[in-house]
């Protein structure tokens, strides 16, 4: 190297990714702040990116008890995708939050979509049974 002459590192820049590598405690409640994101490798691209868990869970407004769910998220990335490991606190965090069905699915697919504005987004949440009656719901985002 020659005096006085910085080396050029050739290394992309890497994505300050807040949770990745660290041990933490779950969120208590649901936050979009949660969730990173990171540069897509292949923006001009489409590419569907699936995305599932079976152990959600929330509690009811009404009653209190536990809601199960297994949730789906499938999008087409933009500029940005979402990282997992901030997804699966940010998803975690619904564990003590009271709220109905249909409001957690919408608020799971605005809160991606603020976060990393994909070109398509559909999430699904199949809710477990309860007397009897199981519900999903699907929330769509794009064409």
């Amino acid at each position: 190297m020659v005096a006085g002459v910085k080396k050029i590192s050739k290394k992309p820049a890497k994505p300050a990714l807040r949770l990745l590598g660290r041990a933490s405690a779950f969120p208590t409640e649901p936050s979009r702040g949660i969730l990173d994101s990171f540069p897509n490798a292949h923006p001009g691209r489409d590419y569907t990116i699936t995305l599932e868990t079976e152990d959600f869970s929330s509690l009811c407004p009404v009653t209190g008890q536990p809601d199960y769910a297994k949730i789906q998220i499938e999008y087409v990335p933009d500029r940005l995708c979402v990282e997992t490991k901030s997804l699966k606190y940010y998803l975690a965090s619904f564990r003590n939050t009271p709220s109905f069905n249909e409001q957690i699915v919408n608020r799971i697919l605005e809160d991606l979509v603020a976060v990393c504005a994909p070109r398509r987004m559909a999430v699904r949440g199949a809710f477990a049974a309860r007397g009897g009656l199981s519900l999903t719901v699907v929330a769509d985002h794009g064409a």
